[in-house]
């Protein structure tokens, strides 16, 4: 893998898949259809602040709920792209929007659905949990697992190294 953290000091993007990354991949389905997924608050903590600080934060996910959307809403993460069957195509078009080089964004995954996005992506990363074809692409795997605070270590070692945590904003919501 290299020292990853050369190349975090270009880093302006967070796109993050959904299930697997922001959860643990769990879901919980109610009598009625409804799908509830539990997501980790240091996770969220962090996607605000990476927010707040000026990074483009997005999501793209195969799945499609209400819930995922209000979550990332109550984030005022606003790129959220739900029900994408081809992940690479939506990213592509995200960075051409964007005006943004690959070598800008950190991506993580967690299965194969992220694998073409985890090849193009300047810095590739996963879960400790991820499927093994994507921990053999990744140029970081994170100590902690899908919707336990594998998002929180990401972002917050890309402010550290930019000499962004820790700042004034960084002690409120």
């Amino acid at each position: 893998m290299g020292n990853y953290k050369e190349l975090l000091k270009h880093i302006n993007t967070f796109i993050f898949d959904y299930d697997g990354v922001l959860t643990d991949g769990s879901v919980i389905m109610t009598s009625n259809g409804e799908a509830y997924r539990i997501s980790s608050v240091k996770d969220g903590y962090a996607l605000q602040l990476a927010k707040k600080k000026g990074y483009k934060v997005a999501v793209i996910s195969g799945a499609n709920s209400e819930s995922m959307a209000l979550r990332m809403k109550a984030l005022q993460i606003s790129d959220v792209f739900l029900g994408i069957e081809k992940k690479h195509t939506v990213f592509r078009e995200y960075l051409k929007k964007n005006n943004l080089q690959p070598s800008q964004v950190l991506f993580m995954g967690d299965d194969i659905p992220d694998y073409e996005v985890m090849l193009e992506a300047g810095v590739p990363t996963c879960p400790a949990d991820a499927a093994e074809e994507i921990k053999s692409v990744a140029k970081y795997i994170s100590h902690f697992g899908g919707g336990k605070g594998c998002v929180r270590d990401v972002i917050e070692q890309v402010l550290k190294v930019q000499g962004k945590w820790m700042n004034d904003d960084a002690y409120h919501w």
